[in-house]
C-alpha cells in the first residue's frame, strides 16, 4: 500500500510520495507509469519522492520522474509543489521563508506565502539557437522557444512531435510556443503552451518553460523590466530575474499557485 498525495501547479499534476523510509523502489519504472496513467491510474504529469535531506542545512531532498517512467530533470510547478508538501502536509520545514531542498540539478531555495510558492531556479548561463529557435536550459532542462501569432490555435502537440524529431539530444526537448498578449490593464502577459519531454504530451503548465520563456523574452529585449508575466492553459505564473554584466541570469525566482487535491491509497 503506497499513500500518497495529488498536486498540481498551475494544472501541472503530479503524484507526490513521502520516501523517508526508502519504502518506493526507484528502479520501478512500471509502477511510475501506473500511476500517472490517466485511465488505468491517478493520473499525473510526473512523480515526487520526497526524501530526507542530504546535508544539516536541507529540509529535505525531491527525486522527480517523468510520466514515462524516466527520471527527470529539474521541474519547477513540481519543486513548488513539494515545497508546500513539506511545509503544509508533513510539517519538516524549519522556516517558510527560507526553504531549501536538493534536486537532481542542484540545491534549491524557496518562500511559502499563503498557498503561493516562490522558488529559485538555476542560473542561465548561455542563450542560443537550435531547430531554429531561442534554445536555453532552465536548470537541466533544455527548451526551444517559439514565438507566435496565435497560441491558441497552435498545433502544439503536433509540431512539439516534430521537434522531436529534429532534436540531437536523444532525451528529447521541452517546446514552448509563445503569444505576446497586452491584458485589460495595459500589461504585457506571455500566453505560453507548452509540449513537454518525458510527458510527450503538452500539459496545462511548465515551470522551466515559463522561466526559459521569461528568459528568452528579456534576451530578445522585448522585457521593459526584469519580470516577466506568464499564462499557461493551467493558471498563472511569474519570473523576476537579475541579469549580470556577463550576460548571465542569476536570481531568478519562479512565483506561483502549489494545490493540493487529494489524499489516497495505491493498492500494489
Amino acid at each position: 500500500m503506497i499513500t500518497f498525495y495529488k498536486y498540481h501547479g498551475a494544472g501541472n499534476d503530479f503524484v507526490i510520495i513521502d520516501n523517508r523510509s526508502g519504502g518506493f523502489d526507484v528502479n520501478n519504472t512500471e509502477l511510475v507509469k501506473e500511476l500517472c496513467h490517466r485511465r488505468f491510474g491517478i493520473g499525473a504529469d510526473g512523480v515526487i519522492l520526497l526524501e530526507n535531506p542530504t546535508t544539516e542545512l536541507e529540509d529535505f531532498s525531491m527525486v522527480y520522474f517523468n510520466s514515462d517512467g524516466s527520471i527527470g530533470a529539474m521541474c519547477g510547478n513540481g519543486g513548488r509543489c513539494v515545497v508546500h508538501f513539506a511545509y503544509r502536509i508533513l510539517n519538516i520545514v524549519k522556516d517558510p521563508l527560507g526553504v531549501h531542498f536538493m534536486a537532481v540539478d542542484g540545491e534549491h531555495e524557496a518562500e511559502i506565502i499563503g498557498d503561493e510558492v516562490k522558488l529559485k531556479m538555476q542560473d542561465v548561463t548561455q542563450i542560443t539557437e537550435r531547430n531554429g529557435h531561442t534554445f536555453l536550459c532552465s536548470g537541466t532542462t533544455p527548451h526551444n522557444v517559439v514565438f507566435v501569432e496565435n497560441v491558441k490555435e497552435s498545433p502544439v502537440v503536433l509540431e512539439g512531435k516534430r521537434f522531436q524529431e529534429i532534436e540531437s539530444d536523444p532525451k528529447g526537448v521541452n517546446v514552448n510556443f509563445v503569444e505576446e498578449k497586452i491584458n485589460e490593464q495595459g500589461k504585457t502577459v506571455y500566453h505560453v503552451r507548452t509540449y513537454e519531454r518525458g510527458v510527450w504530451d503538452e500539459t496545462m503548465a511548465c515551470g522551466t518553460g515559463a522561466t526559459s520563456v521569461a528568459i528568452a523574452c528579456s534576451h530578445l529585449g522585448k522585457l521593459a523590466d526584469n519580470i516577466c508575466n506568464i499564462h499557461m492553459p493551467g493558471g498563472n505564473l511569474t519570473i523576476q530575474f537579475e541579469k549580470a554584466d556577463d550576460g548571465t541570469y542569476q536570481k531568478i525566482w519562479l512565483t506561483g499557485p502549489a494545490k493540493m487535491v487529494y489524499k489516497g491509497e495505491w493498492e500494489e
